[in-house]
């Protein structure tokens, strides 16, 4: 897959934020990070995450990194 074709990987926070009775910004606060940059990673526009973030949010969230992320099948 081309580096300019769209990616396939779903962000599943909005859940996860729902399940818990968690708003973004707190999620931000904890991992230390902006709502910026978790609302990109929310909205499924992050191109990239750091594995430091990733692990934060998990440690936060008590989740696994498949638990965040997924990625849809192809032609889907």
């Amino acid at each position: 897959m081309p580096v300019d074709e769209p990616h396939r990987v779903v962000c599943h926070l909005d859940r996860l934020l729902e399940e818990r009775g968690m708003t973004l910004a707190a999620l931000a606060d904890a991992v230390g990070v902006t709502v910026v940059n978790l609302s990109v990673l929310k909205n499924d526009r992050a191109r990239a995450i750091r594995f430091s973030t990733l692990t934060a949010v998990c440690d936060v969230l008590g989740v696994q990194p498949g638990d965040v992320l997924s990625v849809e099948p192809a032609g889907a």
